[in-house]
């Protein structure tokens, strides 16, 4: 019988209090309209890495909170995680999520826009039962970056002069915000000073950027059974990513107008041409190289926490993001 590999410390640390957030989950999706539950159950119930959350009770953890509101708190993130997830799938046509379908192939689009709002709106009514106006003032600009993050993302699809910094700037919004808040309200719960919130607002941001471009990079390099969802959404989608901006940089003027077109036409025909440009460009290495900057400010971010355990799984983390294959 093969022997099982052991759990990462960051998720042995919080196992318990993950199990505690599941339960908050479960009874905070609870409604009397059927399709609710079952559409909320649906993309819960299909796991995921639960990062923000997890991000959220280690920050706890290192702060040494303990106090109830964590659990609420990493319930919240979840939620408005999963709304944006709800919410893009039905942008981006997804068919696929995770290994299965997406909510939005099984339900349809009006139900996956509708359950997200949902889920939107019982994240702020636990927001307000904190009775923390940091709290809510914190998660409420997130929820609009975001948003802004999405809308910026959408005007740009099929638009292959995008620069580096207008990629970076829709991640940072799009995706790394959520992470900076839920990094950041573990620092608020814990009434810390404004050095150590900004320290942890930091962190999050960082990790959550690295995680991003990694994600992108694996767009190109990964497999899809790994990674459950389908190679090559991003260029179907028409998504201008880092490894496509600086290939496009490096290669030839033939191969400049491939990527071009097949970002622009949206050609997934293309992907294994475009694929073999990225690769041959070196914008894959490039790509995680800066992956590896934003992992490397978001440890030295950590130093003016206390060590602890927690602290180290912390440290870990933006290690184990550069490392990751899904």
């Amino acid at each position: 019988m093969p022997i099982s590999p052991p759990i990462p410390l960051y998720q042995s640390l919080v196992e318990t209090d993950m199990l505690a957030v599941d339960e908050v989950i479960s009874q905070r999706l609870a409604s009397d309209v059927p399709l609710v539950g079952q559409v909320s159950q649906y993309i819960i119930a299909a796991g995921g890495k639960r990062l923000r959350p997890v991000l959220l009770l280690l920050m706890c953890g290192a702060l040494g909170y303990k106090g109830q509101n964590r659990l609420a708190m990493a319930a919240v993130v979840e939620f408005i995680h999963t709304a944006t997830l709800l919410h893009d799938d039905v942008v981006d046509e997804s068919t696929l999520r995770r290994g299965r379908p997406t909510a939005n192939e099984s339900f349809g689009n009006p139900a996956s826009v509708l359950v997200g709002d949902f889920l939107y709106s019982r994240a702020f009514q636990m927001m307000v039962e904190t009775n923390n106006m940091r709290v809510l003032a914190t998660l409420a600009e997130a929820t609009n970056v975001i948003a802004e993050g999405e809308v910026m993302q959408l005007m740009n699809m099929h638009d292959a002069s995008l620069t580096p910094e207008a990629y970076l700037h829709v991640i940072e919004s799009k995706t790394a915000k959520l992470f900076e808040a839920s990094s950041r309200l573990a620092a608020i719960l814990n009434d810390s000073n404004a050095l150590i919130e900004q320290a942890c607002g930091t962190y999050g941001a960082a990790l959550g950027t690295a995680f991003q471009l990694i994600d992108d990079v694996l767009d190109y390099a990964g497999d899809a059974a790994q990674m459950g969802k389908n190679l090559g959404d991003d260029l179907r989608e028409g998504k201008t990513t880092l490894p496509l901006i600086v290939a496009m940089q490096r290669a030839s003027s033939a191969d400049q107008t491939l990527i071009r077109t097949a970002i622009e036409e949206g050609d997934v025909s293309q992907l294994e041409a475009v694929s073999r440009i990225v690769k041959s460009t070196g914008a894959l290495d490039a790509s995680l190289d800066f992956a590896k900057i934003q992992a490397q400010r978001a440890v030295e971010a950590l130093s003016p926490l206390p060590d602890s355990a927690y602290k180290t799984a912390l440290l870990e983390l933006p290690l184990l993001s550069l490392k990751r294959t899904s």
